[in-house]
């Protein structure tokens, strides 16, 4: 199907920090995947995992103990709030989980009026008929009515419009603790904890989609720690399994709790393939230091970046956390205009909503690829602004 519009480029290899095309360009790759490549490409530790798992087990179903996906929720549930998890092929896939999750949970406990949920304007939950009902985005709304009940959407960071939209039938409130798609919006700590504060105080749960801020992005394991409260349920992908297709689905024992055999399932999550390779990401990112250095990589970007708002006014602002940055731009300049330009400077970025780029390197980069971007970034702005 033409769902998507395509650039004319084509990637025969990895190394790290850059992609090389068909055609022998190299490419310094700000993109990964969009977050998916937390590791870079070709990834020495990656690599291994795969070949020594492909060469002794793929794939079994569920109908069967799975000892590297029991390894992998293992070390999840110890490094989270969570008590327990469920694994899918995808973020799509994890955040419809959590959605089930919720339900389930008031009407395990006799309340199965209590099914909607609160999210916020400018999310992106992915594209099955129920992620793009609780987004109400016109763009991914269109020509596929009726959607699917259940969804108050209300401003981004809004916390009294929260508090209006609680009623009898409230089961949960749902955000991104930084909007990706939504173009790298970040919400303040302080609103976090209000946020989880309204659910203690409404007996609802809390349900954090971290499928792009998570997995070390923003130089914590989740971005949710920054603010330090804990979900109830929380979706979480695209790095988990350094570009391998992998999603999980936490959750406290408390709000699992209506999950019971049969309730769920999926062919192919957590197979020992995928798992496998998500406990090699794990065994990097868990490495002492390392999310400290995404810390300090992602400020010295940020500074970098912020520089540049001074020598070009089209630039907005920067904002972001860690090494989940954005460029948010003035109208003049189009977003996807800049994506074109840092192309032609073999920079791959990511545009985003609120005519904002975003900027999503591997989270192995060095200072020398930092200098990299941010000189291709100022020479495409320049060439932009004659």
């Amino acid at each position: 199907m033409p769902t998507y519009n395509r650039t004319p480029l084509a990637f025969e290899r990895g190394d790290g920090a850059y992609l090389f095309a068909t055609d022998g360009e190299k490419y310094l790759d700000f993109a990964a995947g969009i977050a998916v490549n937390a590791l870079g490409h070709n990834h020495p530790h990656l690599v291994a995992t795969l070949k020594d798992q492909g060469e002794k087990l793929w794939h079994v179903s569920n109908l069967y103990r799975i000892p590297e996906a029991e390894r992998l929720a293992a070390r999840l549930t110890a490094a989270t709030f969570a008590d327990t998890m469920f694994f899918t092929n995808s973020g799509a896939e994890a955040w419809e989980c959590g959605v089930k999750v919720i339900r389930k949970y008031f009407h395990h406990k006799g309340q199965p009026d209590r099914y909607r949920i609160i999210c916020l304007d400018g999310a992106f939950h992915g594209r099955t008929l129920a992620g793009i009902s609780a987004t109400r985005q016109a763009k991914m709304i269109e020509g596929f009515a009726p959607l699917v009940d259940g969804f108050d959407v209300v401003p981004f960071g809004d916390l009294a419009a929260i508090e209006d939209a609680i009623g009898p039938n409230t089961a949960a409130i749902h955000l991104e603790p930084v909007q990706g798609e939504g173009g790298i919006r970040p919400l303040d700590p302080e609103f976090l904890k209000a946020v989880r504060g309204l659910c203690d105080q409404h007996d609802l749960l809390l349900y954090l989609d971290e499928v792009q801020c998570g997995m070390g992005r923003t130089g914590r394991l989740f971005a949710h720690e920054w603010a330090g409260i804990t979900p109830d349920v929380m979706c979480a992908a695209k790095g988990i399994g350094g570009g391998f297709p992998l999603g999980a689905c936490l959750t406290t024992a408390e709000a699992a709790s209506g999950m019971v055999a049969g309730t769920h399932g999926s062919t192919y999550g957590g197979n020992p393939l995928a798992t496998a390779i998500g406990n090699a990401v794990l065994d990097v990112m868990l490495e002492p230091g390392f999310l400290d250095q995404v810390v300090a990589k992602g400020k010295a970007l940020q500074e970098a970046l912020t520089g540049l708002h001074n020598q070009f006014p089209v630039i907005e602002t920067v904002r972001g956390k860690g090494l989940m940055l954005g460029i948010k731009l003035k109208d003049e300049l189009p977003a996807g205009d800049l994506v074109q330009a840092l192309r032609d400077q073999h920079l791959l970025t990511v545009p985003a909503s609120d005519n904002t780029v975003r900027i999503l390197p591997p989270l192995t980069i060095e200072q020398t690829h930092i200098d990299e971007a941010v000189a291709a970034i100022a020479k495409a702005l320049g060439a932009l602004s004659q």
